[in-house]
């Protein structure tokens, strides 16, 4: 009995060494782990560099470290920029501060952060757009090389003009773009999705000045694969494949006018915009007078012209449209708006469906002509 105390003590004794041991060589093999996952981040971000050089767009950071040992890897870039030397002009993209972090235990989620202002301009010039926030997050799931979700969030975003005034804000700016079919080698399908809050865009039309909502989803189809190019040869891709962008769902809210748009675009050879949105607006009559159609489509009007049978059609196709006619516009606005759509309602509320067209680039609304967009390449 005393033999066997002997040896079970003696073993008790030895048993801390023991675990003591393997702590050291598991936080070793550890440490050894993580300096190696740090290199390939580093090697991974390199090459990634590399390869978007190729097709002009550069990256750079005036510092760039790596910590975050033991659990965590941690990039912090200083001073970054970017430059798009094939855009047409080129661009390049200024800040203060970029952090992105990846959990060890779940290395294919990476958060980051940016830390503004963002300056805009031409390489070489002073900026000529400043955009600033209350914070900005970035999450990517997937590999670096294969990503297959990406969340951009703003909160307070505000876009300037530089020595000028505000261009865009938004209480709440979110863009979504994940993976739905395919694989970042092989025909991806991408949806994404625009949320923003309390936004507004007083220089793109004074009807964009007042607070608005949007909840937007679309799939873009067509894409080859992720690899780096120029966005020329992207769109080229997408015609060439017959790719379109799918508006699945999209709603946007200013007061009590709601319009809703689902519908197919695609391009044409020449690369201008080619396809339908067929649009509902629910109390369109109050975004009549906002959008300035009476300015822009008004005219003169002599005795005898049929200015009043215009008005009644337009009042039996909506009852009270034809009272803003009267009191805002001519009669080319008052024919135009009698044949954009069809009256229907939207969410309880009165409302008008309309085509939004665009036939190799030149848009029209119902038979309104709106004019040409630009080409994609």
């Amino acid at each position: 009995m005393a033999i066997y105390s002997s040896a079970m003590g003696s073993r008790r004794r030895r048993w801390p060494w023991v675990v003591g041991i393997l702590a050291v060589i598991f936080a070793g093999l550890w440490t050894v782990a993580w300096h190696y996952a740090a290199r390939t981040v580093e090697t991974t971000i390199a090459g990634w560099r590399e390869r978007e050089a190729k097709v002009g767009r550069i990256y750079a950071c005036a510092t760039q470290t790596i910590g975050g040992f033991p659990f965590r890897i941690e990039v912090h870039c200083t001073d970054p920029h970017a430059e798009f030397r094939s855009a047409q002009p080129p661009t390049e993209l200024k800040w203060k501060d970029l952090y992105v972090v990846a959990n060890v235990f779940s290395p294919t989620r990476l958060d980051g952060q940016l830390t503004g202002p963002l300056m805009v301009g031409e390489p070489g010039r002073p900026a000529n757009m400043t955009a600033n926030w209350r914070s900005a997050d970035i999450s990517v799931r997937g590999l670096p090389t294969a990503p297959e979700r990406v969340t951009t969030e703003f909160a307070e975003l505000n876009v300037e003009r530089t020595g000028g005034g505000s261009v865009f804000m938004a209480k709440k700016a979110e863009l979504i773009g994940r993976m739905v079919e395919g694989s970042a080698f092989n025909n991806p399908v991408i949806e994404f999705t625009l949320k923003m809050k309390e936004a507004t865009a007083p220089t793109v039309h004074p009807v964009a000045a007042v607070p608005f909502d949007t909840d937007i989803i679309a799939l873009l189809r067509g894409l080859r694969n992720f690899a780096p190019k120029a966005w020329a040869a992207r769109f080229q891709e997408i015609q060439a494949a017959g790719g379109r962008l799918e508006v699945t769902s999209a709603r946007v809210q200013q007061g009590d006018i709601i319009a809703v748009t689902t519908g197919q675009l695609g391009l044409t050879p020449r690369g201008r915009l080619d396809g339908e949105l067929r649009m509902t607006v629910a109390n369109f009559e109050k975004l009549v007078p906002a959008l300035g159609l009476d300015r822009m489509m008004a005219q003169a009007t002599a005795p005898g012209s049929q200015l009043g049978s215009a008005i009644g059609a337009l009042d039996r196709l909506m009852p009270g449209l034809g009272n803003v006619a009267r009191q805002n516009a001519g009669p080319a606005m008052v024919a135009g708006l009698g044949l954009m759509g069809q009256p229907t309602e939207l969410e309880g509320k009165r409302a008008m469906m309309m085509p939004l067209r665009f036939t190799d680039g030149m848009a029209t609304l119902g038979p309104v002509p709106l004019g040409p967009t630009p080409p994609l390449y």
